[in-house]
């Protein structure tokens, strides 16, 4: 295991497995920065699954998982996540839609939108609705985590 780069309060680690695969993880070097509760809402189970694993790996708190919109305003309420990881397009009620209804009951949690729709259009609307970001699927797992991580530590 060895330290690539530093990265504010998170330091890149890569290993080198048996097998010469590379395992990459970001871990927190610094206990002031705010612990990561990621919230996931997707309607898709496997990619529900996708970022488990990749929270997991990366010492990144997965507090729960929802199907819809409706089901992230509910969960968000509940438990009280610092980052969303928001599809766009689902079933009753949009991630724009839902983005919009918790930002306005709590303006300080980071929402990243995501979406395989990644037209300029839905772009504007997500970022519109509050988004601080926007990760195009499929996505790989270093880019989730380098853009949760930026979320948490951006104002």
């Amino acid at each position: 295991m060895r330290e690539l780069k530093n990265l504010g309060p998170w330091r890149l680690i890569i290993h080198l497995g048996d097998d010469r695969s590379k395992n990459i993880m970001f871990v927190m070097a610094d206990s002031k920065t705010p612990k990561i509760r990621l919230l996931v809402v997707d309607d898709a189970p496997f990619i529900r699954e996708i970022v488990r694993h990749v929270a997991n790996a990366n010492s990144i708190e997965l507090v729960g998982e929802a199907a819809d919109g409706v089901e992230a305003v509910e969960m968000t309420l509940k438990l009280r996540p610092n980052v969303i990881l928001m599809d766009i397009i689902m079933p009753r009620k949009s991630g724009i839609e839902a983005t919009k209804e918790i930002k306005a009951l709590h303006p300080e949690i980071k929402i990243i939108a995501f979406s395989t729709a990644d037209q300029e259009t839905m772009v504007m609307r997500a970022l519109e609705a509050g988004c601080c970001n926007f990760l195009v699927k499929p996505f790989k797992s270093e880019e989730l985590v380098a853009m949760v991580m930026k979320s948490i530590t951006e104002r």
